[in-house]
């Protein structure tokens, strides 16, 4: 058995996760060790199942999140951050070398309740990081606007804004916005 590099004080068992597909549960800190390759055959032998949508029971989650690096169980390389969503500064571990993901305790209630859980594998590509990097700076610019304009007048300019790109004459109005003098014949 292979003890746990996130505690490093109990022992890796082999298991399941909701008598799905496999996993090894830490016997101490009750993290679970889960290979992609493990999960998606799981996938392709299920492709009906749908994780439940009822989450009541999860309102009150507790996710444990491990911010110092840990390594592979399998490999003993670093292990990589990952975000799950923009709106969070949670983060899963994933092993690159491996293909593995390591769920802190609490962790895959967590993806259940971001509704995720059916999705384990896209979570650590490239793509899922992407679109999670552009919507935190899409956030990011957007609080910064409404802080400088305040919510009634950044609310007015994202409306001329929507209207000015759905306009053919865009460009000649953004010209006559911009110009000291529209009426001028000098440019």
């Amino acid at each position: 058995m292979k003890r746990c590099t996130s505690c490093k004080n109990g022992v890796l068992k082999s298991g399941f996760i909701e008598e799905l597909f496999r996993a090894y549960t830490c016997s101490s800190c009750e993290g679970n060790w889960i290979l992609i390759e493990d999960y998606l055959s799981w996938k392709i032998q299920n492709p009906e199942y749908k994780f439940s949508e009822d989450v009541s029971n999860l309102n009150d989650v507790i996710a444990e999140d491990t911010k110092r690096a840990i390594l592979c169980p399998v490999s003993g390389s670093i292990m990589q951050k990952i975000k799950i969503i923009a709106s969070s500064e949670h983060r899963i571990d994933y092993s690159t070398v491996v293909g593995g993901v390591w769920l802190d305790k609490g962790e895959w209630d967590l993806l259940k309740l971001e509704g995720l859980a059916g999705s384990l594998n896209f979570l650590v590509t490239h793509e899922w990081q992407k679109k999670i990097r552009e919507s935190k700076a899409h956030e990011t610019f957007s609080e910064r606007y409404r802080s400088k304009f305040g919510d009634e007048l950044y609310g007015k300019v994202k409306e001329v804004r929507k209207w000015l790109y759905e306009e053919a004459q865009r460009i000649d109005i953004l010209a006559y916005l911009n110009a000291e003098d529209p009426y001028s014949a000098e440019r």
